[in-house]
């Protein structure tokens, strides 16, 4: 178990990640009196537990004019924040984090505004992969050692890429005991050369498939929607372009999609909603139909399990979320679908109901 952390911690975000995540942090790293929620909606009954036994709540929020003065209002070097909101742009907060040896972790990549411009964008850039551009040209402008910082590590994008990595593990070990491993399986095995191990594997396609199985004995009503976590969240991921990872054996490129000409080049986008991109899946029960909803990992573990030969990538797999939410959350998509992607003023996230 790690050691306990001493400094200051703020969460920004009161929703039902930090719901989660809040139990964990207090039995496992620090006391609750070490902790600031913030967040911009009155919230505190739903971190109740955390707040009883010591934890600040402010009802607050983070915009473009005082990041600065309300983070400075709650950390200092050392200290560390765990950004759980939606609509704050990464770059800022990181090169403020940067600035001010600010501990930082946060699960997805945001911009203050990712509906600016959108009619006049070019499809590739409304995408992931051209944040995650955006923010190693920042990083590459550092000429100094900062505090750690970690993107995109929740549950997906974050735990998943440990779990990829665990299930090559799982494949190269009994490939190896039933003797059916290729050569050189067993040293990149050894020395965790996991882009060579995928390719030696003959690993393809690689699906982060989800099926939320939850219910409510609260159905959907006509022009509400009804999500199990952050429904502008969700709005936002399904309206952009689809991505995938796209993997050196994939002939032909899909209907409507684009390939970027700079950087790793490992991602494709899809001209069309993420929300209406459906592929065949499979979840250890039983076969899903996925929505192709752009999510982080799709980057980060084709680009992690790319080979390269100089500039030239020698093999890389097919990495992408497939998605299939609650039946709720279904019929709320596609009832803002009907509305043409006016989203419903009228919001509900399942809780325990």
């Amino acid at each position: 178990m790690a050691e306990k952390f001493n400094n200051k911690v703020l969460i920004l975000g009161a929703g039902s990640v930090s719901q989660s995540v809040l139990p964990l942090l207090i039995e496992h790293l620090v006391d609750a009196k070490q902790i600031t929620i913030m967040d911009q909606r009155d919230n505190r009954l739903r971190v109740k537990g955390a707040l009883d036994k010591g934890a600040t709540y402010i009802q607050d929020q983070i915009t473009q004019d005082n990041l600065d003065s309300q983070l400075k209002k709650h950390l200092s070097a050392g200290d560390f924040l765990l950004d759980l909101a939606w609509n704050i742009d990464a770059n800022t907060i990181l090169n403020w984090c940067h600035d001010n040896g600010v501990l930082y972790l946060n699960t997805s990549v945001e911009e203050w505004d990712p509906y600016a411009g959108g009619a006049n964008k070019h499809p590739l850039e409304r995408t992931l992969y051209y944040r995650h551009m955006r923010m190693r040209e920042m990083k590459s402008k550092w000429n100094k050692v900062g505090a750690t910082a970690i993107v995109e590590h929740g549950a997906n994008p974050g735990l998943v890429s440990h779990l990829v990595k665990k299930s090559m593990v799982d494949i190269a070990t009994l490939a190896l005991k039933e003797s059916k491993a290729a050569a050189g399986v067993e040293s990149a095995l050894t020395d965790e050369r996991y882009n060579d191990l995928a390719h030696l594997l003959g690993v393809k396609v690689i699906h982060i498939s989800e099926r939320d199985t939850q219910v409510t004995n609260k159905p959907k009503q006509w022009g509400e929607f009804v999500n199990t976590w952050s429904v502008e969240g969700f709005y936002e991921e399904g309206i952009a372009p689809a991505e995938l990872g796209w993997g050196t054996h994939e002939k032909t490129l899909p209907l409507n999609a684009y390939d970027h000409q700079s950087g790793p080049k490992n991602q494709i986008a899809i001209a069309q909603p993420g929300a209406t991109t459906w592929v065949r899946s499979w979840v250890p029960n039983f076969e899903i139909h996925g929505m192709v909803i752009r999510h982080g990992e799709a980057f980060t573990i084709s680009d992690h399990l790319t080979v390269w030969d100089g500039s030239k990538a020698l093999y890389r797999p097919t990495v992408h979320y497939a998605y299939c939410p609650t039946n709720e959350a279904i019929a709320s998509m596609k009832e803002l679908e009907m509305r043409s992607w006016d989203l419903h003023k009228n919001q509900r996230i399942m809780n325990d109901e």
